[in-house]
């Protein structure tokens, strides 16, 4: 069978994104191929045809990669195939999801699923970007009704200059400044994330112009694949409640929802809102009537947040108010400590209201970097932070299963925020990991891991450059356009707001920002309102960070190994290592080390829990990979008397000799005469050869001195 395909093709910066409407995947509602250079994505769009029993908008999206997309064969010794996604394929499709749900009807409960498919990958061009424009465009085609299509385009500053798609090897260089992946309809935003090196706040927002233009033209280009290949939108039932239910409800809930609300400084939200749900059901329930209609109570439900939903909105937007009665722009109470525990390298404690995040810091030698292998990347981590979302932090119980998609997107978030401040290994050798327990959450548990994990490093010493805050900054947009900013928003506000917006920095600038909203998008002119006014809260913050531990410990914990480094000749690693590890491996037995790490450029790290074991080892490092020259003056034992001279120990297996002709001035008849085993000396090298033997001189060294030949000194 010959596929059938329709191509379509468009320029983003100076790279062409092409889009292939195929016929590969014939059963799905709609299948695309997505290309830049030779990444190649395959996107596939599948809606069943009868609703499922879901209480909510029922959406899946999934980023399939496959190892050979790059040509590896990856996993364990027994098992060579794709299994639990990465952390990387995890927020790839999250980024996907975040950019496509908003435009969804949330009242849909019919299934839908969007599969990302990597086929190949290239070394320059980032598969999300190609994934994010296939999904949208293979949603656009189909029968799901989507409010798209959406654009999306990575902006990085690179030697002062924006640059539209850059290459991925763009980002490892030294002039990478920021880089930006913005997502959204026609003239609006409606997803972020940003990485950068303490960027000005107005940098971000020139990058979101920028972003916004490419944006637009990718929704031109989409239009037109539409109105060719488009096909009419399902007609589908929506979760409604009829109109006399409704105004039953609205009628129950009429003075008791804003005391619900409101009553208690916040607290009223959680405690009393169940209890306003159940009365709600058991008032339905005994209202009907034997004539009346079966009351659809997932409906019910649907109304019912949208009844508060809209309560939030109207006291927020008419009145200033909030439910903790706070003021728009106000931060809840701030605490911190550290050092809470004696054994952990490092730990901090900071909340910030309800939320209340423990980060502990551990260190540990260079060799527990974490190896990383994807279809994407191969390579080591130093630094690693995890975050875990505990289900008694919201008063609920639950199975701990290990890291799903929340974990994992929010500890990138905040392990992105504190990556630029981080010491490089020359400076500070640890390997370095923190991991955030959020034991109680009320909103923002990101931003707070953030603030804790700052402060757990720099008890851990760490020598942070900066300490870093984050804020999660929320929206409220009324029908008419008109709208309000809330600073440090948490539950009830997160969950019915129309806006997260997370930005983390130092009291320079930015180093991290996500944004993802409810409602089709932002005009940017808001996201930077946010941004400024997320600024005043993160100095808030780190006044408080700063009055919690000024700076980083002078040293780490007694309870941390003991690292040191020194750099040798690339050529000596042989003489370190020894055959077989033989040598290597005597040091680490000898003096009790934890390891010895070699770097192919010649650096090595030491690693014990006795520091004196660590100095011995690298004396003794420094010693088998001494290169001698001509001319330096040594110190050694004489370990062996021959009858044309004697060989001297110079420390690290090596040896230099003193001919019996270099011992003095003049005929010497027995070598006994001038030095004896177990004579300690000091000779001058006169002679170094390509096999390695050195030579040396008592002679020389005495008559560079003195003018006249003395014997070499005894002890």
């Amino acid at each position: 069978m010959t596929i059938k395909k329709e191509n379509f093709s468009t320029k983003i910066g100076e790279k062409e994104l092409s889009i292939e409407i195929s016929s590969m995947a014939k059963q799905a509602n709609s299948a695309v191929l997505a290309k830049c250079g030779e990444t190649i994505v395959l996107v596939t769009v599948v809606m069943p045809n009868k609703d499922s029993n879901a209480n909510y908008m029922p959406l899946r999206v999934d980023y399939e990669e496959k190892f050979y997309a790059a040509g590896k064969i990856i996993g364990s010794r027994f098992i060579r195939r794709e299994g639990r996604p990465s952390e990387e394929a995890i927020l790839s499709g999250r980024l996907v999801d975040r950019a496509v749900r908003p435009l969804f009807d949330q009242r849909i409960r019919r299934e839908i699923q969007v599969v990302v498919t990597v086929l190949s990958i290239d070394e320059e061009n980032d598969p999300d970007f190609v994934g994010l424009v296939g999904a949208s465009a293979a949603l656009a085609i189909s029968d799901v009704p989507w409010n798209g299509p959406v654009g999306g385009v990575r902006i990085a500053k690179i030697g002062g200059k924006l640059v539209i798609n850059p290459d991925n090897s763009d980002s490892l260089g030294p002039d990478f400044e920021f880089e930006i992946f913005a997502a959204g309809t026609r003239g609006k935003i409606n997803m972020i994330e940003f990485n950068g090196k303490e960027v000005e706040e107005k940098e971000v927002t020139e990058a979101l112009i920028t972003a916004q233009g490419e944006i637009d033209k990718l929704i031109d280009f989409q239009e037109e694949i539409i109105n060719k290949c488009g096909q009419e939108k399902a007609n589908l039932n929506l979760a409604e409640t009829s109109p006399a239910l409704r105004e039953k409800i609205v009628r129950f809930l009429d003075n008791r929802l804003e005391e619900a609300i409101y009553s208690g400084s916040g607290d009223g939200y959680k405690s009393n809102l169940p209890t306003l749900k159940e009365e709600l059901i058991e008032y339905l329930k005994g209202e009907m009537g034997s004539g009346d209609e079966e009351v659809d109570f997932q409906a019910v439900d649907f109304l019912f947040e949208e009844i508060v939903d809209t309560t939030v909105h109207k006291n927020v937007l008419e009145n200033g108010k909030r439910p903790d009665g706070r003021k728009i722009d106000e931060v809840r109470k701030l605490e911190g400590e550290v050092s809470l525990f004696k054994r952990t390298h490092g730990s901090a404690f900071f909340s910030r209201g309800d939320t209340h995040a423990l980060a502990i810091t551990t260190l540990a030698p260079p060799d527990a970097e974490q190896l990383i292998e994807t279809m994407e990347t191969s390579g080591k981590r130093r630094f690693l932070l995890h975050y875990n979302f505990p289900p008694y932090s919201v008063g609920e119980i639950g199975f701990f299963r290990g890291p799903g998609r929340r974990e994992i997107g929010h500890g990138a978030l905040a392990e992105k925020a504190i990556r630029p401040l981080i010491p490089d290994k020359e400076n500070f050798p640890y390997t370095i990991r923190v991991v955030s327990e959020i034991v109680s959450s009320n909103g923002s548990s990101s931003m707070a891991t953030v603030c804790a994990s700052s402060l757990s490093l720099m008890d851990a010493g760490v020598p942070l450059k900066k300490p870093v805050a984050g804020i999660a900054m929320g929206l409220m947009i009324g029908e008419s356009g008109n709208y309000k900013v809330l600073t440090d928003i948490q539950g009830p506000e997160d969950h019915h707001g129309d806006m997260d917006l997370k930005v983390a920095g130092t009291e320079d600038g930015v180093t991290a920002v996500q944004m993802d909203v409810k409602v089709d998008g932002l005009p940017i002119k808001i996201i930077e309102e946010a941004i400024g006014q997320a600024k005043k809260a993160r100095l808030e913050i780190l006044k408080l960070m700063n009055s919690v531990i000024t700076s980083p410990r002078d040293s780490v914990s007694p309870f941390a190994p003991s690292i040191d480094r020194l750099s040798i000749n690339p050529d000596k690693i042989g003489l370190v290592i020894g055959p077989g590890g033989k040598m290597i491996n005597g040091l680490i037995k000898k003096y009790k080390l934890s390891d010895i790490s070699i770097e192919e450029d010649g650096q090595v790290f030491v690693s014990a829990d006795d520091k004196n074991m660590v100095d011995q080892a690298i004396q003794e490092i420094k010693l088998l990979t001494k290169e001698f020259k001509v001319g330096e003056i040594i110190e050694g034992k004489i370990v062996r008397i021959l009858d044309f001279g004697a060989i001297v120990d110079l420390g690290g297996g090596k040896d230099g000799m003193i001919h019996v002709s270099e011992l003095k001035e003049g005929f010497v008849k027995n070598v006994k005469d001038v030095v004896k085993e177990g004579d300690f000396v000091r000779a001058k090298i006169i002679r170094v050869d390509d096999d390695g033997h050195i030579g040396l001189s008592l002679k020389q060294l005495n008559s560079d001195s003195s003018g006249t030949a003395k014997e070499g000194s005894k002890k």
